[in-house]
């Protein structure tokens, strides 16, 4: 005698369970995903320069008239000091990751909302929403890279061997959007208050860090409590590994990313427990 099993399914099943605890971040299944999280990062850039007259020239455009207002309000007429450099490459390496940041900042606090129709439809990970975010903006960021390349060489400001940390301290830019965008993109989806108020957050936040002027100007008792802003260490970071100036105040960055992992921490705990109710809300 024989026996078919023509009615058995033999195709893989997923089974969603719930979190088993406060702490349980199941940031395993974020590499699980890996592909939907890489189609999701071009989905954005490309989505970004469809149907403009110049492309990706806006992630050249945006930093460089930045830089040549910057030089002519602060460089020339407020005679700000820029470190016995010349004021356009001064104010050029601390709007790359500046830009990056706030860019990436946005991207992932309005994240969760621009995919609410997705999130209603289909399971996956929320945590590759915010993520994809902050990992689209590395590419507006290679294209603006290739300006201050040729600013370099035309001020003749030599390569050091100190450019290989500049990976670093991008990802460090990177941690510090993901986890203040982790907050915020929760938030955003049951107070839409949040995102009106973004812009005028960062505004703030960029004259909060040494974008305009040198961490110098700050008084030596008051830097500890400066580098609480983790875009302080980013910037001078950046500045470091670029034009060689003198090494930044490690203990000052120090803090810088210690605040960024309690903050970091604390977002994809909240963002986790406030992801059980995005399909509802949004």
């Amino acid at each position: 005698m024989t026996t078919t099993l023509s009615n058995v399914n033999l195709e893989p099943s997923v089974i969603i369970e719930p979190r088993r605890g406060l702490f349980h971040l199941d940031l395993a299944a974020i590499w699980e995903y890996r592909e939907l999280l890489y189609f999701m990062v071009w989905r954005d850039v490309k989505i970004r320069y469809k149907q403009t007259v110049i492309g990706v020239g806006w992630a050249v455009l945006q930093p460089l008239i930045q830089m040549v207002i910057f030089t002519v309000i602060f460089g020339k007429f407020a005679g700000i000091p820029s470190d016995d450099f010349p004021y356009p490459i001064f104010a050029y390496t601390a709007l790359l990751p500046w830009n990056y940041f706030a860019s990436a900042l946005q991207r992932c606090i309005s994240s969760v909302v621009g995919d609410s129709g997705l999130i209603s439809k289909v399971y996956f990970p929320r945590l590759i929403l915010p993520i994809a975010g902050t990992v689209s903006g590395i590419f507006d960021f290679l294209v603006s890279f290739i300006l201050l390349i040729g600013m370099m060489i035309w001020y003749r400001i030599p390569v050091s061997w100190l450019i290989i940390a500049l990976p670093l301290f991008l990802s460090f830019a990177q941690l510090t959007a993901l986890a203040v965008g982790l907050w915020f993109s929760a938030l955003n989806v049951r107070y839409r208050d949040v995102g009106h108020t973004v812009p005028f957050i960062i505004q703030i936040w960029m004259f909060l860090s040494p974008v305009v002027y040198s961490v110098n100007l700050i008084p030596e008792k008051w830097r500890l409590l400066y580098g609480l802003n983790p875009m302080v260490g980013v910037i001078e970071g950046f500045r470091w590994a670029l034009l060689g100036k003198v090494s930044p105040d490690f203990s000052m960055m120090a803090i810088s990313a210690l605040m960024v992992g309690a903050i970091l921490f604390g977002g994809l705990i909240f963002f986790r427990k406030m992801e059980q109710t995005f399909a509802d809300v949004v």
